[in-house]
């Protein structure tokens, strides 16, 4: 059975429009209370968020709809998503709750879910929540409404957790980096992380308010922190979403490191320490080049549906330890178990300091292959495969690649779009193949 309302990744659209509505948002606090308190005595849900203006709307909205269910809150205010799955875990919380639309603008917000085990929710659950939400709303006994609490220090918590993921007395002093933090839920955290275990941290990016989040910086915009690394003479930048759970890196000459190039280097780092368990867990965007470059050194690449909560069950399933997507969601799932940019970030910076190489050397032993991404506006999230003209223009790629590339298209799980990658080993012809079958998804599904 489909799901009415989740996506790949929560609850995710336009502020004001359904379902991303006060009124929607207090039903799904509902909803979701009712699940959640479900046989448990006490139960309490953690509540952060970005810094989107709309974070506050959406907030009181939760709250108020858990509080009719009978759940108490805790609320941290701005915090990374991946801190929600920490801290959910760590205060041995029913669930936690992120408001954000990761990387979209501030017109944008979403609701995302993690469980108890600090994992994405699993359909079944998200499924529960969606037939709650068609029940008449109600309100427990006055003696039990939840109570709603502000959590202190959520960030010193977080920041602490984030030091522990690398070997005891490593440090980086000497190390100075950019981080650009996308005016979004790490402004507060990412800096101190970095700047604590001895790096000179500059940082951009940092000064959120309210609507410029992911505005002209941060993951999905890497031109600006590629900039501010070559004027610094900074050894490398770092560049995060305004959520937290990804990131791009930047090398000392400004080259964008993407998320393929980062798992390699984490992958192969803890080979070497003997610290690689099961395969790697990449998507069906993966690179062709981490698949030969990480085979190359006997390790193995298995390809999840995309989205980070996919890596994850994929990950589950072969016990792999190390898994991500070429956007930038790492996980480490020995760290903590959903992407993070900063925990991946500091893995990437304890391999350079064990083999006292650089970003640049580092992500060099990976050769990519050409890959063309289009993004095609459509009316509405379809069925790509009942669309004969699509598929045939599909195959006719695939058949000019002639074995030597790949080609995958897929609608968004998050917004509008139908993604069409080309991948292949002439980067000219890839360009053009994709543009071509681009063009005729934009015909038959386009605005």
């Amino acid at each position: 059975m489909s799901r009415a309302y989740f996506g790949t990744d929560g609850i995710r659209g336009k502020v004001g429009t359904y379902p991303i509505t006060a009124d929607f948002v207090l039903k799904l606090g509902w909803a979701a209370g009712r699940v959640f308190a479900r046989d448990r005595k006490d139960p309490t849900v953690l509540i952060g968020k970005d810094t989107r203006i709309s974070g506050y709307m959406f907030e009181s909205a939760l709250e108020a709809g858990l509080s009719a269910a009978g759940v108490n809150t805790q609320l941290l205010g701005p915090m990374p998503t991946p801190a929600i799955s920490y801290l959910t875990r760590t205060f041995r919380a029913e669930a936690g709750i992120v408001i954000s639309a990761s990387h979209n603008p501030y017109y944008d917000n979403g609701i995302k879910f993690f469980g108890p085990d600090g994992l994405k929710l699993s359909d079944d659950i998200e499924r529960l929540i969606e037939s709650e939400i068609d029940q008449p709303m109600t309100t427990v006994d006055s003696s039990r409404i939840g109570k709603a609490t502000r959590l202190k220090d959520a960030a010193g918590r977080y920041i602490e957790f984030c030091k522990s993921t690398i070997a005891t007395g490593m440090d980086f002093d000497g190390v100075k980096l950019v981080i650009d933090c996308a005016h979004g839920s790490t402004y507060h955290v990412a800096p101190f992380v970095f700047s604590e275990l001895g790096a000179t941290v500059i940082t951009m990016g940092d000064h959120p308010n309210g609507f410029n989040i992911n505005e002209g910086v941060g993951a999905t915009k890497p031109e600006s922190l590629a900039k501010r690394v070559i004027e610094e003479r900074a050894d490398f930048g770092v560049a995060l979403d305004g959520d937290g759970d990804r990131l791009i890196m930047v090398d000392h000459a400004g080259r964008i490191v993407d998320g393929d190039e980062v798992l390699f280097i984490i992958a192969s780092a803890r080979q070497a320490r003997g610290e690689l368990m099961g395969p790697v867990i990449g998507t069906l965007m993966t690179n062709l080049g981490l698949e030969h470059a990480l085979s190359r050194s006997g390790i193995g690449l298995k390809r999840a549906a995309v989205g980070d909560r996919y890596v994850m069950e994929m990950m589950l399933a072969h016990q792999s330890t190390l898994g991500g997507e070429s956007s930038g969601h790492i996980i480490c799932r020995d760290r903590i178990p959903t992407g993070d940019g900063i925990v991946a970030a500091l893995q990437v910076m304890e391999a350079m300091q064990s083999t006292g190489k650089d970003l640049a050397y580092l992500a060099k032993a990976m050769d990519k292959y050409p890959q063309c991404l289009v993004n095609v506006k459509v009316r509405d999230r379809v069925n790509l495969d009942q669309f004969d003209a699509v598929q045939s223009m599909k195959l006719e790629v695939e058949r000019e690649l002639a074995g030597q590339g790949r080609v995958l298209l897929r609608s968004s799980g998050t917004e509008p779009l139908v993604r069409v990658m080309v991948e292949g080993a002439d980067g000219q012809k890839v360009r053009s193949l994709a543009d071509k079958l681009a063009a005729t998804v934009a015909e038959v599904l386009g605005h």
